[in-house]
C-alpha cells in the first residue's frame, strides 16, 4: 500500500476523502450563513424608533425614508440611516447626526435631498430656534451677561441681530436683558441661497443648512438677477416709506395697497450680474398668493411671517444673498 510521507503513515486514499469531506462542510456552512444573511437584510431585522421622531416625521410630512425606497441600498442612504440610529437612541445626539446629514446635501438627490432638508429643518427648532444648548455645538453657546452688556453689542460680537436673541431666549423686550444671567447665543452669520427655477429660498447658519421658505421673484422683463448680493448696512426697515419705480407712486405703511408687507431688507450686488445694481430687496408682500410665482418688479417676496424671521437672522454687511438658477 502506498503511503503518503507528509500524512503521518496515513493511506493516501483515505486522506483525500477527508480533505473532501471538510471542503463540502465548509462549502455548505458558508452557503447558509449567506442565505441567512441576506434573507435577514430582505425582511429587514427590527428597529426601535423613538416614538418623538415618528411624530415629528409625521408633523412634517416628509417624504418615506429613502433607505426604504431605494432598492439598490445607495452610499447616501446608508450615510442617512446611520443618522438617523443617532436620534433613535435612548439620548438623541442631536448635533452629531445634524452634521452628518448636512454633510450629505451636496450628494443626495430626489427624495433623499427632500427627506434631508426635511430633517434637519425638524432639528433646527431644537438646537437652534429652541433655548437648549448642546454642549457640542459649536453654532451655539451659552453667555454669561457682564454688568454693562446690552444685546446689541453681544449680537455683533456673535455676528447675529440682537433680535434673534430675544426670540429664542423668550424674552419680552431687549432691555430685560439682566446681569449674571446666561442666555443662548449664535455664531453666526446666516447667509441664504435662493433658486430662480423653484422659487425656494435656503437658509443656512454659516455654512449648516437650517430650512427653507417660498418666494416670490421678478416677473418677465423684470427679473430678479442672479449673482451675489450682501445684507446692506443700514438697510433693515420695518415697513418703509417707498416709492414704486415704475408708476412713481409713493406708498406708506397705512396705505390698504401698501406693498412691502413687514420687513425690508436692502440688497447690494457684489458678483456676477447682481453688481451695480439698486434697489433690490428681500420683503413681505400684501399679495402672499403670489408667493411661488414671477410677481415682483425684481426684488425677493416673502410671506410676512418668514420676511420677520429672515430680518431677525440677517446681518448688515455679513449675510450673503445667492441668487441662482
Amino acid at each position: 500500500m502506498a503511503v503518503n510521507p507528509g500524512g503521518y503513515g496515513e493511506p493516501r486514499s483515505a486522506q483525500v476523502r477527508r480533505v473532501l469531506y471538510i471542503s463540502i462542510i465548509v462549502i455548505v456552512v458558508a452557503v447558509v450563513a449567506i442565505a441567512g444573511f441576506i434573507l435577514k437584510r430582505s425582511r429587514g431585522g427590527p428597529q426601535e424608533v423613538a416614538p418623538e421622531s415618528q411624530a415629528n416625521v409625521a408633523e412634517q410630512q416628509q417624504p418615506a425614508s429613502p433607505v426604504a425606497m431605494d432598492a439598490n441600498g445607495s452610499v447616501v442612504s446608508a450615510q442617512i440611516a446611520q443618522a438617523m440610529d443617532l436620534l433613535n437612541q435612548p439620548t438623541p445626539k442631536i448635533i452629531e447626526a445634524r452634521d452628518r446629514l448636512n454633510e450629505l446635501l451636496p450628494l443626495a438627490q430626489g427624495q433623499e435631498l427632500l427627506f434631508i432638508k426635511g430633517k434637519l429643518a425638524e432639528l433646527s427648532d431644537k438646537w437652534l430656534f429652541g433655548k437648549v444648548v448642546y454642549p457640542e455645538d459649536k453654532l451655539t453657546a451659552s453667555y454669561k451677561v457682564a454688568p454693562g452688556d446690552m444685546l446689541s453689542t453681544i449680537g455683533k460680537k456673535h455676528n447675529v441681530p440682537y433680535e434673534i436673541l430675544v426670540q429664542i431666549n423668550n424674552m419680552a423686550k431687549p432691555e430685560a436683558l439682566q446681569a449674571g444671567v446666561a442666555i443662548k447665543v449664535i455664531n453666526g452669520p446666516f447667509h441664504v441661497r435662493v433658486y430662480r427655477s423653484t422659487f425656494t429660498m435656503d437658509l443656512y447658519l454659516q455654512n449648516t443648512y437650517v430650512k427653507s421658505f417660498s418666494v416670490g421673484l421678478g416677473k418677465q422683463g423684470m427679473e430678479t438677477p442672479t449673482g451675489r448680493w450682501r445684507a446692506k448696512e443700514g438697510g433693515k426697515l420695518i415697513q418703509p416709506i417707498w416709492t414704486d419705480p415704475v408708476t412713481g407712486k409713493t406708498y406708506h405703511p397705512e396705505d390698504p395697497d401698501y406693498p412691502l408687507g413687514s420687513r425690508w431688507i436692502a440688497l447690494e450686488g457684489i458678483e456676477g450680474n447682481a453688481v451695480g445694481k439698486k434697489g433690490f430687496a428681500i420683503h413681505g408682500t400684501k399679495n402672499p398668493e403670489q408667493i411661488g410665482t414671477p410677481g415682483s418688479q425684481g426684488c425677493i417676496r416673502l410671506h410676512n411671517g418668514d420676511a420677520i424671521l429672515v430680518y431677525n437672522l440677517m446681518m448688515p454687511g455679513q449675510s450673503l444673498v445667492d441668487v441662482v438658477d
